[in-house]
């Protein structure tokens, strides 16, 4: 005999089966049990605000017709809170952080490192990861960034070209 079990399963050397899963978990608003990456938090975070901005259109349309007040605000703000803190929790989950940690994500300048730290690789305790983004995703995930650094740009520019131009007004009329 030359030591081999006949009995065990046959072994073949199979090079095109990956070892880690490739499995990705389906991104669900609700309930907040999964995980959001980075760039999908933004995206969603400005599909999020335009919805805001929708909806403050309606309710105002509704509170001045039916002369409601602001309980019909109130209303609003608090729908954009409740969106805003569900995409925190499912944020905190790949960053492997209970939904608890999202409410630290509402003090000011802690809240970007929901935005600048990375998740987990692979499975964490929240499930699988999230799927990779689509183009649509990078597109609106990108255009808040950009749309805040063309802000800070003109908030340096304007200021600068109107001294600029109170000097060359002054320079003139010598």
């Amino acid at each position: 005999m030359d030591g081999t079990n006949r009995f065990a399963p046959p072994v073949a050397r199979v090079e095109d089966v990956r070892v880690e899963p490739a499995d990705f978990q389906q991104v669900r608003l609700w309930p907040p049990r999964g995980r959001m990456g980075r760039l999908r938090f933004l995206a969603y975070g400005v599909g999020l605000y335009l919805g805001l901005i929708l909806i403050t259109l309606v309710l105002g349309a509704v509170a001045a017709a039916t002369r409601a007040g602001p309980t019909i605000a109130i209303v609003g703000i608090a729908l954009y809170l409740f969106g805003i803190l569900v995409l925190l929790v499912q944020r905190s989950h790949d960053m492997n952080l209970s939904g608890w940690w999202s409410l630290a994500a509402l003090i000011p300048l802690v809240g970007l490192l929901w935005v600048f730290v990375p998740g987990t690789r692979g499975d964490n305790r929240w499930g699988a990861p999230p799927p990779p983004n689509g183009l649509a995703v990078k597109i609106v995930g990108l255009f808040f960034p950009v749309l805040g650094l063309l802000g800070i740009v003109a908030a340096i520019a304007l200021p600068a070209y109107q001294a600029y131009a109170l000097r060359a007004q002054a320079a003139a009329v010598r």
